[in-house]
């Protein structure tokens, strides 16, 4: 940060999207952004490090991921501007990620609709696909990658499933104030490590799946219950139209390996 070099006084408004993406979803969001009209955008990080976006208070900027506290800090005190919205995980928060940055640049809603709603039709028929194993399956998150508030709406709101507990390590509540407003009434929402108390929900309630880090996936298995790496989901290219059946595919796998499983037990 330290290294960005200042914007000129007098530059346009522009957007800096902010946080570790896979080339090719910069690329896919480059494109609809540069369609609806936005003209001077970057990433930070930038691809190579010779391509260092300027920043001040002409930027505007957008957080892909959740655990990005310290850095949004740092981009303030440079003067940016954060853009409220959700994370774009999914066709929903995808879909609500481009509009505030449309919105913020005053663009034509109009041109947004046309731009996407090619790519929110092929990611919604896609998704179709793993909701027969997703719709009224009950899931439980251990907090671990800060990354499970959004990943929780995505999969109640856009695949119907069950949540039991939504655990996070750090509840950034500005930063999540619209996803939090998007998760199912009354849910519980847990902050912090409590693991010991955090497994006696998980057993009493019996999800359907787990997700969680890698010391718990093992004992949880033992005691026959399906779970997911939550380091997968950091590391796997999910955000973004064209990666949200891939996202679901990633919660869908377990169950179906667990089903397997079943019935090769039953049979032998």
């Amino acid at each position: 940060m330290p290294q960005l070099p200042a914007e000129d006084a007098d530059a346009a408004p522009g957007l800096m999207i902010v946080g570790c993406l896979p080339d090719v979803v910069e690329d896919q969001f480059a494109r609809y952004l540069r369609a609806m009209g936005i003209e001077r955008l970057s990433f930070f990080p930038p691809r190579s490090s010779r391509a260092l976006p300027s920043l001040g208070k002409n930027t505007r900027y957008l957080l892909v991921q959740p655990f990005l506290a310290e850095t949004a800090r740092a981009l303030e005190e440079r003067g940016a501007q954060r853009i409220a919205a959700p994370f774009p995980f999914g066709v929903e928060g995808t879909t609500e990620w481009l509009r505030a940055a449309a919105q913020s640049f005053g663009l034509d809603a109009q041109r947004f609709e046309q731009v996407t709603m090619p790519a929110r039709e092929r990611a919604t028929k896609a998704l179709e696909r793993q909701r027969e194993w997703l719709q009224g399956r009950s899931i439980f998150f251990f907090p671990d990658s800060q990354l499970e508030v959004p990943l929780a709406r995505f999969l109640s709101r856009e695949l119907g499933m069950q949540l039991t507990e939504v655990g996070t390590p750090y509840l950034h509540r500005d930063h999540l104030q619209q996803e939090l407003e998007m998760l199912p009434a009354g849910i519980t929402l847990s902050e912090g490590q409590d693991v010991e108390k955090q497994l006696d929900r998980c057993r009493e309630h019996a999800p359907d799946i787990v997700v969680c880090g890698l010391g718990l996936a093992n004992p949880l298995e033992a005691d026959g219950i399906t779970t997911k790496w939550s380091i997968e989901l950091v590391f796997s290219p999910v955000h973004g139209y064209e990666q949200a059946a891939d996202l679901a595919e990633l919660f869908a796998r377990p169950l179906r390996r667990r089903s397997l499983l079943t019935q090769e037990a039953t049979c032998s």
